[in-house]
């Protein structure tokens, strides 16, 4: 199975994708730590734009053809993105989990980022106004919603655990 995390950055994604990710032991794969990795190799003149996406969708299929199942944790802003999991997972022959992450308590949401510390090297944490201004187009699908201002993350992980459940 192809589990995706996406939402703006501070909602929490990254806390419940690793959590979930080391209770299942899936693979784990974070898109802001491979274009990091593309960003410090210094081999692109121009911004890494898509290639992040596109190195974690090759990622997600190799693990995927080999039984694995695999989490993903990326903002996932548009259509285009999402598309493309849809076609890893459908390439893979397995099941597609979109699990979208808001933190619906702005000051909470504002508070989070404010106090982000960088947890990849060389990557600056957002600002409260980059997440503000960033891109992020209306799912064209409903998703399974997970509102981490209303969740710990164990209850988050507990009703990912249970959507699954319902979906075998």
């Amino acid at each position: 199975m192809l589990i995706v995390f996406s939402g703006l950055p501070g909602t929490g994604k990254t806390t419940l994708a690793t959590s979930f990710a080391a209770a299942t032991g899936a693979v784990y794969l974070r898109i802001d730590t491979i274009e990091q990795a593309i960003r410090s190799a210094g081999v692109l003149a121009q911004g890494v734009g898509r290639s992040g996406y596109q190195v974690a969708n090759a990622l997600a299929l190799s693990n995927l053809q080999l039984g694995r199942q695999v989490v993903v944790d990326g903002v996932n802003p548009v259509l285009e993105s999402r598309e493309a999991w849809r076609q890893v997972a459908a390439q893979a022959g397995v099941d597609l989990l979109n699990i979208q992450v808001v933190c619906s308590n702005r000051r909470e949401h504002q508070r989070r980022v404010e106090t982000r510390v960088g947890d990849i090297p060389g990557l600056t944490p957002p600002t409260w106004q980059s997440v503000l201004a960033h891109e992020y187009e209306a799912w064209d699908e409903a998703t399974f919603c997970l509102d981490t201002a209303q969740l710990t993350p164990e209850q988050a992980v507990t009703m990912i655990t249970r959507q699954l459940r319902g979906a075998d």
